[in-house]
């Protein structure tokens, strides 16, 4: 009874709560459409090019990013909104065995440097997410795609961490908030993957 009282009581703080969340989320979704439009032009472009050459997109990212990857790839191999042909993407998130056997024998910082150097072609593209672009793990991966020449693409917001200068394109979400970068990241590989699917849909 005490409990169900104290929820009532607090009603209003939530619903100042959700307010500010909604708020919140709105406006760095508008400071993200002012600000990477260019930017998600480009990114469309590469996946395209590297899709139409025979390439895959592979994506990858820790935690939340680690979702998004799947999420994104999965998008791809299976559907986003029409049935048509797949499309090939992969997210080095998902060997346990790999993951495993990079953490334990060469250390977690090489977790996608390494599958990449297994798995990656000239013609592929490649996605790495992190919120704050400064993931050790991520920042090997870039460094190992650029020695084998490799289109890249980071995900990122605030200053992009370490990641400026060592990709060929960043989609740099212009806030500092955890979780609306993420949001933000989500919302655009989804964009990402519905341009896709048009092109091919209707070519």
């Amino acid at each position: 009874m005490a409990l169900t009282s104290s929820l009532t009581s607090n009603k209003v703080s939530w619903d100042a709560f959700f307010q500010a969340e909604v708020k919140e989320h709105l406006k760095v979704a508008e400071k993200t459409q002012k600000s990477l439009e260019s930017q998600f032009v480009s990114l469309v472009e590469m996946a395209l090019n590297s899709l139409q050459k025979g390439g895959k997109i592979i994506f990858f990212g820790n935690g939340g990013s680690a979702a998004d990857s799947q999420h994104l790839a999965t998008e791809l191999t299976v559907r986003y909104r029409k049935n048509r042909s797949a499309l090939a993407a992969l997210a080095l998130t998902t060997d346990t065995s790999a993951l495993t056997a990079i953490g334990n024998d060469f250390g977690f910082n090489h977790l996608f440097e390494r599958q990449l150097e297994a798995l990656a072609k000239p013609e592929d593209l490649v996605i790495g997410i992190s919120t704050s672009g400064k993931s050790p793990n991520v920042i090997l991966a870039f460094e190992k795609a650029k020695e084998l020449s490799l289109t890249t693409v980071a995900f990122t917001g605030g200053t992009g961490g370490e990641l400026p200068g060592k990709v060929d394109l960043m989609l740099c979400v212009p806030s500092s908030i955890t979780s609306r970068i993420q949001e933000m990241h989500i919302m655009l590989g989804q964009m990402l993957c519905g341009a896709v699917e048009d092109f091919f849909s209707n070519s």
